[in-house]
């Protein structure tokens, strides 16, 4: 499983008040005891709006989680480009743009994004409301690769978020308790247009949510997809941070102490015709 949207929230590291809003801790040993049920090979943290642009705590997560994760950041505009060469180094893939709970420069951001891909070929993450979703399209279409989160929120954003995916844009299958949408009837619309646009998150520890992360959660999208559960659940989201795919070990099947070796014809034991006894006749 590839944990595509993790909120870690530190507190060796300050926070901003967010519409008067500071989260309680939630580190990476909480995340780690949360989901010790579930074989997580890596995930992607994301750069809350109370977190600010300060990467002293993205370099810091990146290093504690260790391979297989990646980071999703915000950058000051003025931000030069060794800084986005050496962030990228570390495994930072993508930017956000958090148009839903941040006053945001979208023509600044834009131009910043278009640098990143450019640079190092980061994508950029939209959390966005679905109302604002239509009117923002055209600018957001523009962006070389994005995602956006949380199924696009509401049902009123689907049309407009199905037009993105046509044209190539992931959806994290994420955040099911913020959303005000039919959550299974979303995801059976975006994967029926592209099977390789959902990419599952447990948006942990679910901030502001109506409700944090269930396990059912995960039932929900096996049941909507079918067989292509480990493409959602894993797969998608490793191509899109362009991270090689998790190598599964078999084990190999035991072996006899004897094995059984095949016969020629002629070794064939001869049977006596008279051996054998014709079935009786069975009447119904």
């Amino acid at each position: 499983m590839f944990d595509a949207h993790v909120h870690i929230i530190d507190p060796r590291f300050p926070l901003t008040e967010n519409e008067g809003y500071l989260p309680d801790p939630y580190t990476i040993a909480d995340y780690r005891k949360r989901m010790a049920r579930f074989d997580v090979g890596g995930g992607a943290v994301v750069i809350a709006s109370f977190q600010g642009t300060d990467q002293t705590f993205m370099k810091t997560a990146l290093a504690e989680l260790g391979p297989g994760w990646v980071g999703v950041t915000a950058l000051d505009l003025e931000t030069g480009d060794d800084e986005i060469v050496e962030l990228d180094r570390i495994g930072v893939r993508a930017l956000r743009f958090n148009l839903k709970r941040a006053a945001a420069d979208i023509t600044g951001m834009t131009l910043q994004a278009l640098r990143a891909h450019e640079l190092v070929g980061w994508h950029v993450e939209v959390y966005i409301d679905g109302s604002m979703l239509a009117s923002l399209q055209p600018v957001i279409s523009k962006l070389p690769a994005l995602s956006i989160d949380h199924l696009g929120m509401s049902e009123e954003s689907l049309p407009y978020l199905l037009d993105l995916v046509d044209r190539g844009a992931r959806v994290k299958a994420t955040g099911f308790g913020r959303v005000s949408m039919n959550v299974a009837h979303a995801l059976r619309r975006i994967h029926a247009v592209n099977p390789q646009a959902l990419m599952f998150g447990t948006d942990l520890p679910g901030t502001r949510a109506g409700r944090p992360f269930q396990d059912s959660d995960v039932d929900l999208i096996c049941d909507v997809v079918g067989t292509d559960m480990f493409a959602v659940l894993e797969d998608n989201a490793r191509d899109f941070y362009r991270l090689p795919p998790r190598t599964q070990s078999i084990p190999p099947l035991p072996r006899a102490e004897q094995p059984t070796l095949p016969l020629h014809r002629e070794q064939l034991p001869e049977i006596d015709p008279n051996a054998t006894l014709p079935l009786p006749i069975i009447e119904r």
